[in-house]
């Protein structure tokens, strides 16, 4: 016969009620009859029910993560960190992979299965978040957000990422420049153009539209547009991507149509994926702390799970830094 929390609290001396709220570390239990209970329990190899604790509660202890871009190298180094946060949290950890946030499900979201969502792909016209806000569902952003105000994200200084690729460009002596950037719907496509776009106008150097391209954060969106952007009236000499898969891309693109890297042609990517450090890569990239940046998305989407979070919102912003390696070079 299975082992309840009653037959824990006659082992205990105690409630079945006190049972419940010690094991859940309540401190409204004192630490000597929590002591108590959890040796109880240990004695009787009791294992709470999480069905019963739901009940209780009205907490699952399960937070979704939405994730429409499975097949990008980024998500796999922030997922991870994710996982292994919420997870000494006390969360389970349940991923949502669907093309779009639209095509997320509502009953996925919304049934009371979860206490909370990491929107981790989100775009700036996204309806879900304002969906989440009406059912009262917790969330935070990972990596990319909206720019609303009120919002809480964690997130990286991607407006000074691309004004530090700007300078180091401008420095280096370089003057026709183009960008492969990210889509223009995602704040971090966006905010890298932006701070790319000032720090060249404060050297004096324009960017026109036949040396830009914008596409997804993905390889092929490098590998397509650097032909294009090598046919333009000015040839280019170095390119900012906006992140470090699409620069793999145009270096690739690069190789296939016999340009050197970086002796004709400066390529710098974003993110510093550990791939970009490959030998076979070694890409001139802007870093910024993978790890910590899931790990902070944790510890907030926790703390308004909990209501410990500002009520008019928190932004966490990681710095960056700029990474030389063998695919940036002077300009003669």
């Amino acid at each position: 016969m299975a082992i309840t929390s009653h037959d824990v609290a006659r082992l205990a001396g105690v409630s079945q009620p006190t049972v419940s709220r010690a094991l859940r570390d309540d401190r409204r239990v004192s630490a000597a009859t929590r002591e108590k209970v959890r040796k109880a329990a240990q004695a009787l190899n009791y294992v709470p029910s999480e069905a019963g604790r739901t009940l209780s509660t009205r907490s699952t202890r399960r937070i979704g993560v939405i994730v429409t871009d499975l097949t990008n190298p980024f998500y796999p180094h922030v997922i991870a960190p994710l996982h292994d946060e919420l997870q000494a949290l006390g969360y389970r950890m349940m991923l949502l992979t669907e093309r779009s946030d639209e095509a997320v499900a509502e009953e996925k979201l919304l049934d009371q299965s979860l206490d909370g969502v990491v929107l981790a792909t989100a775009t700036t016209d996204s309806a879900l978040p304002a969906q989440l806000d009406r059912r009262g569902m917790p969330y935070v952003f990972l990596n990319r957000e909206t720019g609303r105000r009120g919002d809480y994200a964690s997130v990286v200084d991607n407006e000074g990422g691309g004004r530090l690729v700007a300078r180091t460009l401008a420095e280096l002596g370089h003057r026709r420049i183009a960008g492969i950037f990210g889509a223009a719907n995602t704040t971090t496509g966006r905010d890298r153009e932006l701070g790319f776009r000032l720090a060249l106008a404060d050297a004096g150097i324009g960017l026109p539209e036949d040396r830009v391209a914008r596409g997804a954060f993905e390889y092929e969106t490098g590998y397509e547009a650097l032909p294009r952007l090598l046919d333009a009236a000015e040839t280019p000499t170095a390119v900012f991507c906006g992140n470090d898969v699409v620069a793999i891309g145009a270096l690739n693109a690069a190789l296939a149509a016999g340009v050197r890297v970086p002796d004709d042609l400066t390529v710098i990517g974003f993110d510093d994926l550990p791939m970009a450090s490959w030998e076979v890569f070694r890409l001139t990239t802007v870093r910024h702390d993978l790890r910590e940046l899931s790990r902070q998305a944790a510890r907030l989407l926790v703390r308004r799970i909990d209501g410990d979070a500002d009520p008019d919102g928190e932004r966490l912003v990681l710095p960056t830094e700029f990474v030389p390696r063998a695919t940036h070079a002077r300009h003669p």
